[in-house]
């Protein structure tokens, strides 16, 4: 008969402890917050892939209420990047776009600096000034500009867009930018300062690395919002030669008089939405640190 071994206290000492099950640090999310959040998230992408989706019909299947066109073809897209009218708009919102967005930056960075730093009166009153023109409505100035812009020689003109879009993007930049320059620390200016650095000096190589954030945030929603905007595009503008791509859109025409261009106008549409949906996809966490800077104080 073979020995049996019976185990002594030693070796019970010695024996490896079993693991034990480890459970999660946090909560675990009930299945139902997983069906609210892709319900929303359909619920927000569902417009743009209708919009895709018409894009990709042509002639009988554009009336069709299908989710998944049945004949998909890019001839929309073709047809769009051989019209000239559409690629000079994407010209002249790229122009106007980049020039409103970088007078901005740099116009609201010296007032943001001095709303932050400097003492004076009414320095209260002047920010709530600045935030209140973001309020006013461009349906307010719309005639009067088309009016004064004719007498002065700048309808229809780069700069007669570029100017009114600049008068609502700097407001925004400087509200961005004042958050940020309040969290920098006066002490790395005044170590420049010692050194012998001039103001200008040390806000254009302390201060305004540090708030680099800021500036792509500001600069980030001022070209989405130049490059959306519709409203002055289409008052200040009677041919394509200065007209933007949103104003261009409005435009199209079908092979008949009474044909409304689905197809193209939504082709156009997803071309003009793809450079803002990436451009914000890569610096959403750069909006979101603009948006919320000086939110949260410890």
């Amino acid at each position: 008969m073979s020995a049996v071994t019976v185990p002594t206290e030693h070796d019970e000492a010695e024996a490896p402890p079993k693991k034990r099950k480890q459970h999660s640090a946090g909560p675990k999310t009930p299945w139902y917050m997983w069906i609210a959040v892709a319900s929303i998230v359909v619920f927000c992408l569902f417009p743009f892939y209708w919009l895709v989706s018409l894009s990709l019909k042509t002639g009988a299947d554009l009336s069709s209420n299908s989710l998944i066109p049945p004949n998909p073809t890019l001839a929309n897209y073709k047809s769009i990047f051989q019209n000239d009218d559409f690629i000079l708009s994407l010209r002249n919102s790229a122009i106007i776009s980049l020039t409103t967005t970088a007078l901005a930056l740099l116009v609201g960075s010296f007032c943001a600096y001095a709303l932050a730093r400097l003492r004076f009166r009414g320095k209260f009153l002047i920010l709530a000034l600045v935030l209140s023109i973001t309020t006013f409505p461009a349906i307010a100035i719309a005639a009067p500009l088309f009016r004064l812009w004719t007498d002065i020689g700048i309808f229809n003109t780069l700069i007669g867009l570029i100017i009114p879009n600049l008068t609502f993007a700097l407001p925004l930049s400087i509200y961005i930018l004042v958050s940020f320059f309040k969290e920098i620390p006066k002490d790395l200016e005044e170590a420049a300062l010692v050194d012998g650095a001039t103001h200008f000096t040390a806000f254009r190589k302390v201060v305004v690395p540090l708030a680099a954030p800021g500036l792509a945030t500001a600069g980030i929603l001022t070209f989405i919002a130049t490059w959306n905007e519709f409203l002055l595009a289409i008052t200040l503008t009677s041919s394509p030669a200065a007209r933007p791509v949103p104003a261009a859109i409005a435009f199209f025409t079908g092979s008949t008089q009474f044909e409304i261009p689905y197809g193209t106008i939504t082709a156009a549409s997803v071309t003009i939405s793809v450079p803002l949906i990436l451009l914000v996809l890569f610096f959403q966490k750069r909006i979101v640190a603009g948006l919320t800077a000086g939110a949260v104080k410890g």
